[in-house]
């Protein structure tokens, strides 16, 4: 039972985190700032 909360919990993070990632991608005025913020997210983590 707690290990299927734990990986229904984890699931829910991961999905927020990548929702989080898309709006800020979603936020770029052009390609050149979209591609300059998908450097910095590969270059300093994925957390924003």
């Amino acid at each position: 039972m707690f290990a299927f909360v734990l990986e229904k919990l984890s699931v829910w993070f991961e999905t927020a985190e990548r929702r989080r990632r898309e709006e800020y991608l979603a936020q770029s005025s052009d390609i050149v700032q979209l591609e300059k913020r998908i450097r910095s997210l590969e270059i300093n983590g994925y957390t924003l």
